[in-house]
C-alpha cells in the first residue's frame, strides 16, 4: 500500500454504515433472486418491472415519471434491463422517445417479483416492530429536516468553510 499523505476523511464515516446497511439487504434480495432461479433481476430493477406488467408498456419518461427517477437514471436501467432479456424497446412515437415493454421473459417472473416486493414490505413492518425508532419515522423526521434545509445547502455550506474546496 502506497504511503499515506495526509489525514484520511474516509476512515471515519457516520454515512457509510448506512449505504452498506441497505446495500447488505438489497444483497439477500439478490440472494433469494438467486435462490429462486430469476436470472439477471436486480433488486433495483423491480419496481419499474412490476410497473411495466400491471400498466402495459411506457415510455422512459412515462416510466420514470412512474418510479420518481431521473429519465437518465430509467434510460440507464432500461439498457441494462435489456442486456438482461428483461424488457425490450421499440421507437415511440416520435423518433426521439423509446417505448418499453416487458419480454416473456419478465413476465413469466413478475407474480414472484410481487411477492417479493410484499413480503419485503411485511419484513421492514416486522423490524420496524423490533425497533425503539420506526424506520418509516426515521425518514420522515429526515424529510422534514431536508424540507428546512436541503442537503445541498447543508453540504454547500461545510464546502463554503473548508479552504480544500475554494
Amino acid at each position: 500500500m502506497a504511503q499515506k499523505r495526509g489525514p484520511d476523511p474516509t476512515e471515519q464515516s457516520v454515512w457509510r454504515p448506512m449505504r452498506l446497511l441497505f446495500d447488505a439487504m438489497d444483497a439477500d434480495i439478490a440472494r433469494l433472486y438467486a435462490e429462486a432461479d430469476l436470472g439477471e433481476v436486480r433488486p433495483s430493477f423491480v419496481m419499474e418491472l412490476i410497473r411495466l406488467h400491471l400498466y402495459g408498456p411506457m415510455t422512459i419518461t412515462e416510466l420514470a415519471r412512474s418510479v420518481q427517477r431521473t429519465h437518465s437514471a430509467v434510460s440507464q436501467k432500461v439498457a441494462t434491463m435489456r442486456a438482461a432479456g428483461l424488457v425490450r424497446t421499440t421507437v415511440g412515437a416520435d423518433a426521439r422517445s423509446r417505448r418499453v415493454a416487458l419480454t416473456a421473459k419478465a413476465r413469466r417472473i413478475t407474480a414472484k417479483l410481487a411477492a417479493e416486493w410484499r413480503a419485503t414490505e411485511a419484513s421492514v413492518l416486522e423490524l420496524e416492530a423490533e425497533l425503539p425508532y420506526p424506520l418509516t419515522q426515521v425518514v420522515a423526521d429526515i424529510e422534514a429536516a431536508l424540507a428546512r434545509r436541503s442537503w445541498h445547502d447543508r453540504i454547500a455550506g461545510k464546502l463554503a468553510e473548508d479552504p480544500d474546496w475554494s
